[in-house]
């Protein structure tokens, strides 16, 4: 997607001044969104912006770059430091609930993993609380005053956020809707290389004006024909958008688990090892918070691959296509795909054994862990999943496209099997609120206790609509930039070559930004 460049002068949407915008500057993403900020900057005239940044390495890199003016940038550690010394304010903490609540504040927090569970800091499945509530409280306390100042004193016009993962960045999001500033979230489209914006972190919003509104001026694009390419070429061979999360590229057995014992990768894992000690102890980031010390990560890993020595392929049950079977995939975790798209279901254990007693008695539910969680999730869990009769425990090896095709019906959270169940003609039910609950063929339970009645009606009277999933397809793809954005938020180190990188997805916000 492209538009006419528009040139400075042009730039007249806020009473004859140049737009200003502010910046969710995630982790590493900060790079990204500096090169966005940039390429705006030099082909569209957006000169001001400001910025909430999480990383104290990036708030010194945009601090010392000389290419944009930061007005304003909140440094994430810094806020974090203010809790010791802020005493609480419950008339402050009840006005906010109150406005920027939904309904209450509490989602805001608990979407911080780092805060919560110090995971992040600490290896999963570590899950200890490092604060009291009355601290917590005072987190969330001088985050949101310092974000309301913010967006009191700058005015933004348009926030442009990656995600949605800690209390600063979140609160940042619900204020900036709240106050009517338009909100543009980057979210992978699931289709390769292919990234959107939304105005939503749940749902893809003009994707779906598009596909359900706007039918008859789809088809009359060009994404119209390579949306019935891109399904035939699925259902023939079906292909994952990322490779990262396969079977194929994670340690899903114990042979991949220790291969860092090879005398090669030992000593290449020894070396990395000591120089991350070595910038332990010179680096001034090493107090922050959210910092990743070598030592917690030492005492971490030797946990986990004394956990692995033991491992649980014992456990795991035959795959038998021709019997017949519900799917359910468990999920990657703690990510935003449990924390702030389905804050209810957290507890995957507790998820499958109420999926487990709303099928019909008939059918088996083939559970199979998330390739990237393995090496992770501890023998015990998968040892609660097996004391259900119902259950069967499926090797991380087999791919889900194995499964998928002879499933009776797919559940997810919020998972990609539920995307690649539904292209296959599935019927799908989700928990979480994601993207393809637009989908018409796909249900959202919203109650557990629907769920049997909701399971009876789609495994009697499942319709698929084939027209809508090509509309579906094709408006993701209408309202797609093509880049790799994966490559250039972890791999590129050249600012030019980035900033070059991200050309399509600028384009792709300049098309919203200036859309009349």
């Amino acid at each position: 997607m492209s538009i006419e460049i528009k040139k400075e002068a042009d730039v007249d949407l806020r009473n004859g001044k140049p737009l200003k915008g502010c910046l969710l500057l995630q982790r590493q993403f900060a790079h990204v969104g500096h090169a966005i900020a940039r390429d705006l900057a030099e082909r569209y005239g957006v000169r001001e912006f400001c910025g909430y940044v999480y990383l104290r390495s990036s708030d010194e890199m945009l601090k010392a770059q000389r290419d944009i003016a930061y007005t304003t940038l909140l440094l994430d550690e810094d806020l974090h430091e203010r809790w010791k010394t802020e005493p609480l304010d419950p008339p402050f903490l009840e006005s906010i609930e109150r406005e920027y609540g939904i309904p209450f504040c509490w989602p805001f927090l608990a979407v911080d993993r780092v805060l919560m569970s110090n995971q992040l800091v600490r290896e999963y499945p570590y899950d200890k609380p490092p604060y009291t509530h009355e601290e917590l409280l005072r987190m969330f306390q001088v985050r949101a005053r310092a974000i309301l100042d913010m967006l009191d004193r700058e005015r933004p016009d348009f926030l442009f956020c990656s995600v949605l993962g800690g209390v600063g960045s979140y609160f940042l999001y619900a204020a900036a809707k709240k106050r009517g500033i338009r909100v543009f979230i980057i979210h992978p489209a699931l289709l390769p290389n292919r990234w959107i914006l939304s105005d939503r972190f749940e749902r893809f919003t003009w994707v779906d004006d598009l596909a359900l509104n706007r039918r008859a001026e789809l088809r009359q694009m060009p994404a119209w024909e390579e949306a019935r390419t891109f399904i035939d070429a699925f259902r023939g061979r079906p292909t994952p958008y990322s490779d990262r999360a396969t079977p194929t590229a994670n340690a899903v057995s114990r042979r991949k688990q220790f291969k860092f014992l090879n005398p090669i990768n030992a000593v290449r894992s020894f070396r990395e090892f000591a120089k991350s000690v070595v910038i332990h102890y010179t680096t001034p980031y090493r107090h922050d918070y959210s910092y990743i010390g070598p030592w917690n990560y030492l005492r971490d890993m030797i946990k986990r691959k004394s956990r692995n020595l033991v491992g649980t392929s014992d456990l795991y049950d035959a795959f038998t296509p021709d019997e017949d079977f519900a799917f359910f995939p468990l999920q990657y975790e703690p990510e935003i795909s449990t924390l702030l798209h389905a804050p209810y279901h957290t507890n995957q254990l507790t998820l499958v054994k109420q999926i487990a007693i709303s099928l019909p008695v008939r059918l088996k539910l083939y559970v199979k862990e998330h390739p990237q969680m393995v090496e992770y999730r501890p023998r015990r869990f998968y040892k609660e999943l097996k004391k259900i009769p119902n259950v069967k425990l499926i090797a991380p090896s087999v791919s889900s496209f194995a499964i998928t095709p002879r499933a009776k019906i797919i559940f997810t959270t919020t998972g990609t099997v539920g995307w690649e169940g539904v292209l296959m003609r599935k019927p799908v039910i989700s928990f979480g609120e994601w993207f393809y609950n637009a989908i018409p063929m796909v249900k959202h339970c919203a109650e557990m206790e629907t769920l049997p009645t909701l399971v009876r009606r789609e495994l009697d009277t499942y319709a698929y609509d084939e027209d809508a999933m090509q509309a579906f397809v094709a408006a993701l793809i209408a309202e797609s930039a093509v880049v790799d954005l994966p490559r250039l938020w972890t791999m590129e180190s050249d600012p030019e070559k980035r900033k070059e990188g991200v050309r399509p997805i600028t384009d792709l916000l300049a098309a919203k930004l200036f859309r009349p």
